[in-house]
């Protein structure tokens, strides 16, 4: 590996970083996820849910909200859950209320 001389037009530039060198920190990430959904379709949302990897239900009312807890490797993987759990059928909205990184 070439070595960069570190300078300041270096620095800017973003010269003296290489991807070699990024190490994402060890751990995962979870949140918790407030889904309101149509009540009557409750206990079917619930069993979706609950076969998504990493998802449990943590709480539940019957007026047709659940709390979700999750976990994911990163972001993007968090991300993605969330928007699939808002694209399940019978969910009006599904908005993030907590979300964490938690370090090995």
């Amino acid at each position: 590996m070439a070595h960069t001389t570190l300078n300041r037009r270096a620095l800017i530039t973003g010269r003296v970083l290489s991807t070699e060198r990024i190490v994402p920190p060890p751990g995962y990430e979870i949140a918790s996820i407030i889904v309101q959904a149509r009540p009557e379709r409750l206990d079917a949302l619930e069993a979706a849910i609950t076969a998504l990897p990493g998802c449990e239900i943590h709480a539940r009312d019957t007026r047709g909200k659940l709390v979700v807890v999750t976990e994911a490797p990163d972001a993007g993987s968090l991300g993605t859950m969330l928007n699939t759990i808002q694209s399940l059928p019978d969910v009006y909205s599904a908005a993030l209320v907590f979300h964490a990184i938690e370090t090995a």
